[in-house]
């Protein structure tokens, strides 16, 4: 459905370029979801947002390829991609209270966003009906009738669902869909993305911080640092044996897998390299309880088993 081939992406700033993306390359298959994972500021949300080319305009693409089908939205003009959003490629926003017009109506936003279909105004309104009892709303009419701010933070993470699915997109990309929710309010997002994945054959991407989330849903998982992808793995494999020094401790804090109560709860010590200046070798070196000598040269891409590689000296050695 979808495949990257080393993605570069730096942002302008005052201080020079930011390379927010680094040789990132990713696919989805359809019926497949993957998951995207690291801390704040690896680089996850810029790739969620470079797929369906929705980029700010200090954004630059200065190398790589995003192929949906046969067609590379980096080089085709912004009047094909806009065709393309829906139909193609759909996103579900990492904060819906934002991603939705506060003046209007829920429901002629939905009604809306189907115009390209060439369907008269009742049979897009029964669509997003129909769409909205889909995802679990109790009462859809009333919503219909709603204003993002009328509703709470689940029901509108499901109306942001709704608006991306309306169009049976062939890659759905989900960017912290339980982000803000209540432990009640994530499960039952998870409960429904699962049962989407069901009926929905398309490509799901999930890109979150929260393992939790990758182990539920996801088939494959790409581990991103400072802008690049430092594991990619079956997500039973990445559970059980990960191989890269940062995947081990992304794992070693999850309060999921602590013995009991622990305090402090585990950290990774350090911060995120600055990418305005990139670092000559590996760049979670600084941070690394195995870091050798050699680490301050670029680590090679070493495949450990079929689908599963890591970028590390010590995973070559």
């Amino acid at each position: 459905m979808i495949r990257v081939q080393n993605l570069s992406l730096t942002y302008a700033t005052d201080r020079g370029p930011l390379h927010a993306l680094r040789d990132v390359s990713l696919q989805a298959g359809a019926g497949e979801v993957v998951g995207i994972v690291g801390e704040s500021g690896c680089g996850k949300s810029s790739l969620a947002l470079a797929l369906p080319m929705l980029l700010p305009p200090n954004a630059r693409i200065t190398g790589g390829t995003i192929r949906l089908g046969d067609r590379d939205l980096v080089t085709m003009p912004e009047r094909d991609r806009r065709p393309l959003r829906g139909p193609g490629i759909a996103m579900v926003f990492q904060d819906p209270m934002t991603a939705f017009n506060p003046v209007l109506p829920l429901g002629r936003q939905l009604v809306d966003a189907q115009g390209n279909l060439g369907l008269p105004a009742r049979d897009r309104h029964t669509a997003a009906l129909a769409m909205l009892a889909r995802v679990g709303l109790p009462d859809p009419a009333a919503v219909m009738g709603r204003f993002v701010h009328e509703l709470s933070g689940g029901m509108r993470q499901r109306v942001g669902i709704a608006a991306a699915l309306l169009l049976s997109p062939q890659v759905l990309v989900a960017d912290e869909p339980t982000t803000a929710l209540d432990v009640t309010m994530e499960a039952q997002i998870l409960h429904l993305l699962r049962d989407l994945r069901r009926v929905h054959r398309g490509a799901v991407i999930v890109i979150t911080h929260h393992l939790g989330v990758v182990g539920e849903l996801c088939d494959r998982v790409y581990v991103m640092y400072a802008g690049q992808v430092v594991e990619e793995a079956p997500v039973d494999a990445l559970y059980h044996a990960p191989r890269h020094p940062y995947t081990r401790a992304l794992m070693s804090c999850d309060p999921a897998v602590l013995p009991g109560r622990v305090s402090p709860l585990p950290t990774i010590p350090g911060r995120l390299p600055d990418l305005t200046i990139l670092p000559t070798g590996c760049a979670f070196a600084p941070r690394c309880p195995a870091a050798a000598p050699r680490c301050a040269t670029p680590p090679p891409r070493v495949t450990v088993a079929p689908g599963h590689s890591a970028l590390c000296h010590e995973v070559a050695a």
